[in-house]
């Protein structure tokens, strides 16, 4: 009997997009710019993105991981802001200090800080979406005065938020929820406050609105398992999860990698449908296939929703090349 015949069939469901995004992509490609234009150390405030994977391969080239600035010496070495952003008082520390900083906020989160920012010199009170302690949330909410945001967290608490009396509201919403969800608490505001301003377009960025639309055609599809792969603390990662479960899949699991699987946990389906958040590297999908096909015979297929051709520029410090600065 052969390897294949003693293996049970598994078809196997790619979503794409799923994976690394633009943002993500460009806050790792500006620390490994930053170390191998200035060697090690290379600070950042707090993990670059939500994967231990990413932070261990950057930590063991040179990367310093801090919470707060205080634990960085004044050295001249680069400080790297994390994808997430950070509230402005960071960023006035920084500069207090005269740290040589780069910024790697995605680009998409630095657009709802403006957003909110133009809501707020508009006299409107801000109503944010998103997840308490989240490193996002804390950079948006920091960049205005302290009263000036409120927090909503579910359609339980938009039912009863009371913002202050008297000014117009607005809303925004971190860019790693769930599009359902927020859509759910967004219409349970704007029933009670009618007048509420909200964005031109979602906050939800592109790729967690792909990533999710993918998950939900891999159901679609037939998988009753879905395997997420992304860490256990990563927003995108965890919704997407959810949303499996909320399509209709029997069960969804989430490991950080191959090696955390069980595979027996396909064991009687027909079908498995396989995504990764967008903090996640494709090596670490590329594993869970791997350990899959140690048990099983498998068919894979990609089920693609949309393509991602978005890329984001580095810092200005990066950009240029090296003899440029050195010239300047």
């Amino acid at each position: 009997m052969t390897l294949d015949a003693a293996r049970p069939k598994l078809s196997l469901l790619l979503a794409a997009p799923r994976g690394f995004c633009a943002g993500v992509d460009r806050a790792v490609r500006i620390v490994e710019e930053a170390l191998s234009r200035h060697g090690a150390p290379v600070y950042v405030r707090h993990e670059i993105v939500h994967n231990r994977h990413v932070v261990d391969d950057l930590r063991a080239r040179g990367a310093v991981f801090v919470e707060e600035l205080n634990e960085i010496p004044d050295d001249g070495r680069p400080v790297v802001f994390s994808a997430h952003g950070v509230a402005k008082g960071v960023v006035s520390e920084a500069m207090r200090r005269r740290l040589f900083t780069l910024d790697a906020t995605c680009p998409l989160v630095t657009k709802v800080h403006r957003e909110a920012e133009r809501h707020h010199a508009r006299g409107r009170h801000i109503l944010l979406i998103g997840h308490a302690g989240h490193p996002e949330v804390v950079g948006t909410m920091g960049q205005l005065p302290d009263g000036a945001v409120t927090l909503v967290e579910s359609v339980e608490q938009a039912a009863s938020v009371t913002p202050p009396a008297g000014l117009p509201l607005a809303w925004t919403s971190q860019t790693t929820l769930s599009v359902d969800d927020t859509a759910e608490i967004v219409a349970a505001l704007a029933a009670r406050f009618p007048g509420l301003a909200g964005p031109a377009k979602d906050d939800i960025c592109y790729a967690t609105s792909n990533r999710q639309a993918a998950v939900k055609a891999v159901v679609g599809r037939g998988a009753d398992l879905v395997i997420v792969v992304g860490a256990p603390y990563s927003s995108n990662s965890v919704r997407l999860a959810e949303v499996a479960e909320r399509a209709g899949a029997r069960r969804a699991v989430l490991v950080q990698r191959g090696a955390d699987l069980d595979p027996a946990v396909a064991d009687g389906c027909a079908a498995v449908g396989l995504t990764a958040g967008a903090s996640a590297p494709e090596s670490l999908v590329q594993e869970v296939i791997a350990r899959l096909a140690t048990r099983f015979d498998l068919a894979v297929e990609e089920v693609r929703v949309a393509e991602e051709r978005i890329e984001f520029r580095l810092p200005p410090a990066l950009s240029r090349s090296p003899g440029a600065m050195a010239a300047e």
